[in-house]
């Protein structure tokens, strides 16, 4: 038995940090089973870590840090022995303009490869959009994956990292070594109420014997409308406030059917109501969730028409709405406006699908099977590539 103290960099609202929670309460009735507490987290975002608090009381205060991770000192954190970071998705989304490690955000996944080459965790989660893996071609992921394994290595070849931490270096284990673990997970395959894949890495110190499975997936479909309804949010909840929108938009959205989109639906019966947008015609634009699904990805930004609807109601989906397909309780209260709500909930990792991971993981260190199945991705492949590309390591 391990008790693990879980520090989150770039933690967003809490996902992670509630799967650890619900990871733990499934634990807790198996003696000397390993458990994950929280530490400490850091987000730049001001509603974020407001948010992050409120939920997490039993995490001191002056824990939660909110920080520009470029400026920020990492010795300033905690001691912890477990690492969470689910490093910002911007440049690599299929949807975003793809500027990968050249993007303002691209670059910020080696903050965390500092935390660990200064700290030394037994384990860490890495999490970001699947459009990471054919970034480049492949190359930053390579790039990504080969720093993770080897962090002290990939550290020192940074000026930033040398220069910061100049009086740590002595003292930094070069021959530092993670085996990865990824896998583009489908989290309605474990039973998230909605249609999210994202890739996922776990690092085990190899020192420490460890060989982490991807766990298996349950199976266990459940639907759009059985997360939203079941039970029937009582009124009065927190974040459940009613976009109003105009009479144009809702004689759109009822010659729209549940699954279609603005672009794929009949609109003879008023020609008027059809987009006229050329170019690119996103297939989430007035898009109303099929009820008999999951939903489609929630997501935390974007203009007119990509709010999510509802496949009944003539409107958007509120927050408190896409915070359950995100499998947030209701008694789990986001603070801010109601963009930065949206933005919040869109941007976390589903707590019971971080859950399933992380239990995997405490599992790996009690040496407890459980049901596995084969990465789906080659991380030695992608490292080797990267190599070669670079007639070394870094």
């Amino acid at each position: 038995m391990t008790d693990f103290h879980l520090g989150e960099m770039f933690c967003g609202p809490g996902g992670i940090g509630l799967g650890a929670h619900f990871a733990n309460e499934n634990r807790k009735s198996r003696k000397s089973a390993s458990l994950a507490h929280h530490t400490w987290a850091l987000d730049y975002h001001a509603d974020t870590v407001r948010t992050y608090k409120r939920n997490f009381p039993q995490l001191p205060e002056q824990n939660a840090f909110t920080a520009d991770i470029n400026n920020f000192d990492l010795r300033q954190l905690p001691e912890f022995n477990a690492f969470a970071y689910g490093f910002p998705c911007n440049d690599f989304s299929i949807v975003g303009q793809k500027k990968g490690l050249n993007g303002t955000f691209g670059p910020l996944y080696s903050y965390g490869v500092h935390a660990i080459a200064l700290n030394r965790p037994d384990w860490f989660l890495a999490e970001n959009v699947t459009g990471i893996s054919s970034s480049d071609g492949g190359a930053t992921f390579g790039k990504i994956l080969a720093a993770l394994k080897y962090p002290v290595t990939a550290a020192l070849a940074e000026p930033i990292f040398t220069e910061r931490y100049e009086s740590e270096l002595a003292m930094l284990d070069k021959s530092l070594e993670y085996d990865l673990i990824a896998h583009h997970y489908h989290f309605e395959d474990y039973g998230i109420p909605q249609a999210r894949h994202r890739i996922l890495i776990v690092g085990i110190r190899r020192d420490l014997g460890m060989s982490f499975k991807v766990p298996a997936p349950n199976n266990k479909t459940k639907t759009a409308k059985e997360a939203i309804e079941e039970p029937p949010i009582p009124e009065g909840t927190p974040n459940h406030e009613f976009t109003r929108h105009s009479k144009s938009v809702e004689k759109r959205l009822a010659l729209i059917t549940p699954g279609m989109n603005a672009f794929n639906s009949d609109f003879t019966k008023d020609p008027s109501l059809k987009l006229n947008v050329k170019g690119a015609t996103l297939s989430n634009i007035y898009k109303r969730v099929d009820p008999g699904r999951p939903a489609y990805t929630v997501t935390g930004s974007g203009g007119g028409g990509t709010q999510m609807y509802h496949w009944e109601e003539p409107r958007g989906l509120t927050n408190r709405e896409r915070a359950r397909l995100q499998t947030f309780p209701d008694d789990f209260i986001f603070e801010g406006g109601i963009q930065s709500v949206r933005r919040q909930i869109g941007m976390a990792v589903p707590p019971e699908g971080a859950a399933v991971i992380i239990s995997a993981i405490l599992d790996t260190f009690d040496k407890k099977k459980y049901k596995s199945t084969r990465p789906s991705i080659n991380t030695e492949d992608y490292i080797n590539r990267f190599i070669q590309t670079q007639a070394g390591l870094f």
